[in-house]
């Protein structure tokens, strides 16, 4: 048995041989049950009625019979052949008085003693004739006087076995009939159903020899169907993610050979120098003072590609913080670049759960950016007031074209391509602020300058009185936030 089942389940059978035997198999099952009980019921139909009219038979002579024991009631053998019973009578005592004229007597027994000495009920049994022909053997009461009988009829099982056995072929004919045509039909259920996730397998072939991430036509709404549109999307994230990196490849690539090449021409110059000094006094240092600032955004670039690669997920483990200690510090970074700047800042408290690092990164660039294109002796403001950053400067603001672009990676306006950085500032401050749940826009200020305002989920309150507020939903602590 176990051999069978490892035979018809083992696991590098294809799933659709196995569905379409597992339905042939339940249904061959059913056949199976359904047969042997309508092959039982018929038996004991048969039975029961054939004892009832071997007991009818017996009824209905034992009168005559009682008239005369010895001679059988003075019946003619022929009318009992002509009823095809053999007719005896079993003395409680176990003497036996056979049928006169007739050389077939039933094989009788224990039963048969049984009824006459109880004179009670009816048997009914399976036995032989005299001939070893299977006979069925039924036993009534007989009383006459003092004296005590059981009247044995028999009747020959030719036509009732040749019934049972029609009937038993019958079902074991149209069973298997049954069980093939239900193996047939499996197997083509089983085409039918793995169709879909045949066509899924394909499109994963597919992508697997092609690389190319084309979506799949998915039909109808089940269950197979809905892992169709879940495959889709996750190759259209997947498609998108590698625009990203091939994007990003590309941009990195275009941004760092600018100051590479740079880097190799004062290289260049100043191995030139050491063999023929060439260069006039002072010229050296310039060069390498040039030298150190490419290093430097060399540098910078380096460090934002590596902020970038991460993705939208703030990955480090995140920590309550209070926004304004994270503010003032990258306001003490960036006021050092700007000596000559007014800075106007008010802040007022808001705790969130974040990446602390990440979160100062993306406020020095936004500090960054305001010192960059102030006037000299202009005033930067800087406000937190609710779950509002704004920061705002007096330079030449943004022009209305550039402002859906800001935020792209390594977009410069026309304006900023003669000032350092690497075009990768505002982006990163889009993705850590998205990472964290809020949003950030850029916009003109009053004084026509480039103002930005973020927004970040927060409270006002302190995580450690949080827990003494009457209603929790007022406090709101970031995305975060368990």
């Amino acid at each position: 048995m176990s051999r069978l089942r490892n035979f018809l389940f083992a696991a590098n059978r294809p799933l659709q041989d196995r569905l379409a035997i597992l339905i042939a198999s339940a249904v061959a099952a059913a056949v199976a049950v359904t047969g042997i009980a309508a092959y039982a019921m018929t038996l004991l139909t048969v039975y029961d009625q054939f004892d009832n009219e071997l007991v009818e038979v017996a009824n209905i002579t034992s009168g005559a019979l009682s008239e005369d024991l010895e001679n059988m009631g003075g019946i003619d053998t022929s009318a009992w052949r002509a009823a095809n019973v053999i007719v005896m009578l079993v003395r409680s005592d176990a003497h036996p008085i056979n049928q006169p004229g007739r050389n077939t007597t039933l094989v009788w027994g224990a039963d048969e003693v049984a009824i006459a000495r109880t004179a009670q009920g009816f048997s009914a049994r399976t036995g032989v004739d005299s001939n070893g022909v299977p006979t069925r053997i039924v036993a009534v009461p007989l009383v006459d006087g003092d004296s005590y009988y059981a009247l044995v009829i028999g009747r020959p099982l030719a036509t009732q076995q040749a019934i049972l056995q029609t009937t038993g072929l019958a079902l074991l004919l149209f069973g298997g009939i049954g069980a093939a045509v239900a193996a047939a039909m499996g197997y083509f259920i089983a085409k039918s159903g793995m169709g879909p996730i045949r066509h899924l397998s394909d499109a994963v072939l597919a992508i697997t020899e092609t690389n190319k991430l084309t979506p799949i036509d998915v039909k109808g709404d089940d269950e197979v169907a809905d892992l169709g549109r879940s495959f889709n999307r996750m190759l259209t994230a997947l498609e998108s993610s590698r625009e990203r990196q091939k994007r990003l490849i590309a941009d990195a690539g275009h941004e760092l050979r600018t100051p590479l090449t740079s880097m190799r021409t004062n290289v260049e110059l100043l191995v030139a120098d050491e063999r023929q000094h060439m260069l006039p006094e002072g010229a050296r240092s310039e060069i390498l003072r040039d030298v150190a600032a490419q290093l430097g955004e060399f540098t910078q670039l380096v460090g934002d590609l590596v902020q970038l690669s991460r993705e939208e997920g703030v990955q480090p483990a995140p920590e309550p913080v209070d926004l304004r200690d994270i503010i003032n510090s990258a306001l003490d970074r960036v006021k050092r670049r700007g000596p000559g700047i007014t800075w106007d800042v008010t802040l007022e408290p808001l705790y969130l759960t974040g990446e602390p690092d990440a979160l100062e990164r993306a406020f020095t660039n936004l500090l960054d950016n305001a010192v960059k294109f102030s006037p000299p002796g202009g005033t930067i403001t800087v406000e937190l007031i609710g779950d509002r950053f704004r920061v705002a400067d007096e330079g030449p603001g943004i022009a209305e074209d550039d402002l859906p672009h800001v935020f792209e990676r390594f977009y410069r306006s026309e304006h900023a391509r003669t000032t350092p950085g690497s075009g990768l500032g505002l982006s990163i401050v889009a993705q850590t602020i998205q990472a964290h749940g809020g949003w950030v826009k850029a916009g003109r200020s009053p004084s026509g300058g480039a103002e930005f305002i973020t927004r970040l989920p927060g409270s006002p309150v302190p995580p450690e009185e949080h827990e003494a507020l009457d209603d929790e939903d007022d406090f709101d602590l970031g995305p975060y936030t368990d």
